[in-house]
């Protein structure tokens, strides 16, 4: 009996390495890390914006030049969807005479929501919401000024020159809706709708 245990022993010791052998060789493969974008929406954003503006009020065609500042946040939550809040506010010369009355606009302010398509370092986005401006109306030498509300809508591109800095171009269509401005007269109610396109320039935190 011994001796069979012992056979035994050194047939098992004989064939371990062999079976060892036949079992598959196992390697823990871990992929790769996927590479970072080099161009990331995502954050907070300050900039000017410049350009031109047209539009309606008092039967006339308010036109000038505008600028101002601009602030949002962006959220990129798939590799081509970015998702954002802006809100900016624009100086303007705009002006208009008809029948003894001059209507100006001095500035124009939005508050909008942003849906983008990127495209590598391009985003194409739509835009809406809520807007508001202050007009100023004279007449028989005094003037009286108002702050209407009303919505924007609009479209634009935007690029990243670098990681924190971007340029785009965009077109806003405001209506402001009507506001009665108070004259010598009476009071006068004006409709004021405004064209927006412009540039601007963004620095991303």
């Amino acid at each position: 009996m011994k001796k069979l245990l012992l056979a035994a022993g050194a047939i098992l010791a004989t064939e371990a390495p062999v079976l060892a052998g036949d079992l598959p060789y196992q390697r823990n493969y871990q992929p790769a890390p996927a590479a970072a974008s080099l161009f990331n929406w995502t954050g907070f954003y300050v900039g000017a914006n410049a350009g031109y503006t047209w539009g309606s009020a008092i039967g006339g065609d308010p036109s000038g030049v505008i600028g101002g500042f601009t602030a949002g946040y962006n959220y990129q939550y798939s590799p081509n969807t970015v998702l954002g809040l802006e809100t900016d506010i624009a100086f303007s010369n705009a002006d208009t005479s008809r029948g003894g009355l001059k209507f100006e606009s001095d500035y124009i302010g939005t508050l909008r929501a942003r849906l983008g398509y990127s495209v590598g370092n391009v985003m194409f986005y739509g835009t809406g919401g809520a807007a508001y401006g202050q007009g100023s109306l004279t007449s028989g030498g005094l003037t009286n000024d108002q702050v209407q509300w009303g919505w924007t809508i609009g479209a634009g591109v935007e690029a990243m020159l670098t990681q924190n800095i971007s340029a785009k171009f965009e077109y806003l269509y405001v209506d402001l809706g009507d506001k009665n401005y108070a004259t010598v007269g009476g009071p006068v109610n004006v409709g004021y709708t405004a064209n927006l396109l412009r540039g601007g320039v963004n620095y991303k935190f």
